[in-house]
């Protein structure tokens, strides 16, 4: 998976993408490729995650050996363009410092994630359009939420065909093309085990193939309740519970252990479930009690990639 030019994360809302997102590119960056971790819409959460304060707004900014972070702006990404386009430097600062023109853009439905992406598809090249710039083995994008997500891959096509003709269609179909071809782009969901979110994952693999023609390179269930018990110790906390007055303190405790492991064969039967739906056993990553940290990161890191190691190989 991580041999892509592209990853693009995405996932329900709270299930944690971002933090998979940086243990993707630590886990990256520990097997040698030079890796950026790109966020969109002036979105700061990765650095955080690592124990880095954020950088300049739409700077490729380093975290750790091998590893970067890029927060993209649309605005900053429509400069970027109309320098790259237009014959003048001087008309570029003009039109893009212009009110009207930024407007103009933004009431344009679609130009934002338009914009984002193209950025994304620019970090990937080898022949950077960005002047100096170096190339990165692998891009990770932290998508917006599963849906928004979907749109912001789906918005160089449709302004494409909007276009029908021009340089505003050529490029749109060019990082289309690029987007949409598996030899450069992988899809990973991050999902919880529970009912909502393996809901919208199912429908994500769907409407990927549907609308993209893009499978899902993996899938992770984060934060997975630990399941503690065997039935056969289970059995002796029903016995010891029964024997019990109820109130009492060993009472509450041992009610305690049956519910958590209610909650952690609830969630099984929700991974068995997405396993059904998408043909794959997802990467399965624990639920960590502790407040989220550098340490943490590189912990959940060492378990993604302990996970990705026992993961079939996807053409």
């Amino acid at each position: 998976m991580l041999r892509r030019r592209l990853l693009v994360v995405t996932g329900k809302g709270g299930t944690g993408k971002s933090t998979v997102a940086a243990a993707l590119g630590v886990v990256a960056a520990r097997e040698g490729r030079r890796t950026i971790i790109a966020e969109v819409a002036q979105r700061t959460d990765v650095p955080g995650s690592l124990g880095s304060a954020a950088g300049e707004p739409f700077a490729e900014t380093p975290l750790r050996h091998g590893l970067w972070h890029i927060s993209i702006d649309p605005a900053d990404a429509l400069r970027e363009y109309l320098h790259d386009q237009l014959p003048s430097d001087m008309l570029a600062r003009m039109l893009g410092g212009s009110r009207s023109f930024a407007l103009l853009a933004s009431a344009t439905p679609g130009l934002a994630e338009l914009l984002s992406m193209g950025k994304v598809w620019e970090l990937a090249q080898d022949d950077r359009r960005t002047q100096g710039a170096q190339a990165y083995d692998l891009v990770i994008l932290d998508a917006p939420a599963t849906g928004h997500g979907l749109a912001a891959l789906s918005a160089p096509r449709a302004f494409a065909r909007a276009a029908a003709a021009g340089p505003v269609a050529r490029q749109g179909r060019l990082i289309h093309d690029w987007l949409t071809d598996p030899r450069h782009t992988g899809v990973l969901a991050v999902a919880r085990a529970e009912a909502l979110p393996v809901a919208e994952t199912i429908a994500l693999a769907g409407d990927l193939r549907a609308q993209l023609g893009l499978g899902l390179e993996a899938v992770v269930i984060n934060a997975l309740s630990a399941q503690r018990f065997s039935s056969e110790e289970e059995a002796r906390l029903r016995r010891a519970l029964a024997a019990r007055e109820s109130g009492d303190g060993v009472a509450f405790a041992l009610e305690r252990a049956l519910a958590d492991l209610a909650v952690a064969r609830g969630e099984r039967r929700q991974v068995q479930r997405l396993r059904r739906a998408v043909s794959q056993a997802p990467l399965r990553l624990p639920f960590a009690v502790k407040e989220s940290g550098a340490a943490d990161l590189d912990a959940l890191a060492a378990a993604l990639e302990r996970g990705l190691a026992r993961a079939p190989a996807r053409a």
